[in-house]
This record gives structure tokens, sequence and C-alpha cells, in this order.
């Protein structure tokens, strides 16, 4: 994979600290939903910072970065990079995480926090390719003002049929995701659902592990983690 010069071409803030950055890159080779690239950032004095961002769209190229306070790449690409200005990209990378839709199974997506950026690709593939796999998401997040894509979601939960979309609001109900959000909202493992989890580290490993404990095959589970 080579490094490519990328241009931002708009961009739009999906919650305070949350924002959707898309990109004109010449000779894109396209991607699948799921997979991600390498952002490098260089300094004037030649220093460089590199980090990886899920993509968010079907086609195209847009990411969608989480502010961290103690970072060193995402204060810049959420509160100073602006329109027009160039940026590296290396990718798509990953082979493992992604969906094609030409897979009938049915598909459940969970997700903790930004998380849900990849998954998110996936909800807009199956729209662009017109197929009607039965997808469920289950998406958890502190309070309802901390929902990435939250217009989008309940757009497409109204509207795009056979996608069902729930939320847990942890810090609203003081709990985190456990198995009767599982049982309730996840398809039953009988169904043998290809299955997505992307969140932090301990969320991902949590679910994961509940998805097994109620039958699931692990060999199903796919996830993706971060911090």
């Amino acid at each position: 994979m080579t490094w490519r010069k990328a241009t931002l071409v708009s961009a739009s803030f999906e919650t305070p600290t949350a924002r959707t950055l898309v990109f004109d890159v010449p000779d894109w080779p396209g991607h699948l939903p799921g997979q991600h690239v390498d952002v490098r950032l260089t300094a004037e004095d030649g220093y460089t910072a590199q980090r990886s961002y899920s993509i968010a769209s079907a086609s195209g190229l847009e990411i969608t970065v989480q502010r961290l306070d103690d970072g060193e790449v995402s204060p810049f690409l959420t509160d100073i990079y602006d329109i027009g200005q160039p940026v590296e990209l290396r990718g798509p990378v990953g082979g493992w995480f992604v969906w094609r839709h030409t897979d009938p199974a049915p598909v459940q997506l969970i997700a903790g926090g930004s998380g849900i950026v990849p998954l998110m690709a996936m909800i807009r593939s199956r729209a662009e390719h017109g197929v009607r796999t039965p997808f469920r998401l289950l998406y958890s997040v502190r309070t309802p003002q901390d929902v990435i894509y939250a217009d989008e979601l309940r757009q497409r939960a109204r509207d795009d049929r056979g996608l069902d979309v729930e939320y847990v609001y942890t810090r609203v109900r003081g709990s985190r995701v456990g198995v009767a959000d599982v049982n309730t909202h996840a398809w039953p493992a009988d169904f043998k659902p290809s299955v997505f989890v992307c969140g932090p580290t301990g969320f991902v490993e949590t679910v994961a592990d509940i998805m097994v404990a109620l039958g699931h095959d692990a060999r199903g589970i796919r996830t993706e983690r971060y911090g």
C-alpha cells in the first residue's frame, strides 16, 4: 500500500466531539465496509503522527473522528483541519472485519460509542446495493446526545426495510450492556448470524463473551476494538 494525497472537501459534526470528514482521493481503489485507513500528519518541522480510522462510507471516502482530549491527532482533525487542506492516507486496510453485500446471512451489529463507524459503513452499503439482508444494530452509548449519525439512523430505522435499531443509554440507566440486552435485541444463535462487534476493548470482550454464552459460534463473531 502506498500513501495517497487526499483533500478535505466537506466536514460536519455528528456530536460535539465527533466530526465526519469527507475526502477527495485521486485513484481511490474502493473499499469493503468494515475496513479502515491510516491517516498521517506531518508538521512543519518534519515530525509525523499516524493513526488508523474506520471508514464510515459505503463508497467514496469518509471517516468519523472522535476527539480524545489527550490525543495527538484527533483534536487536529476535529477542531483545526479545514476544507481544502491536504492529508496523507493509506488504505484500505483489513480483510477480516468486513461485510460483503452478497452474503445472505442475517447480520448482527453491536457498537459501543464510536465503534458505530465501521458498522455504519455496512448499513450504508446494504442500502446502496439494494439488498434486504436482515440487519439488527444494538448501539451502546452514554446518552442520546452522544449518538453518532443520530438523524440518519432514525431515518434508516424508519425507511430501510429489514433494519432494526436499538439503543442502550448506559449513563442514563446506570449500567452497561448485559446478557438481557443482547438476549432481547440480538438475533438468536440458531439464526446463525454474521456478528460484528466494535468499540472499546472491555466492551468488545464482554459482548463477545455474552454472545458465546448465548450459544453463538465464536468463529462467526468478528471484533474490532480500540483503546
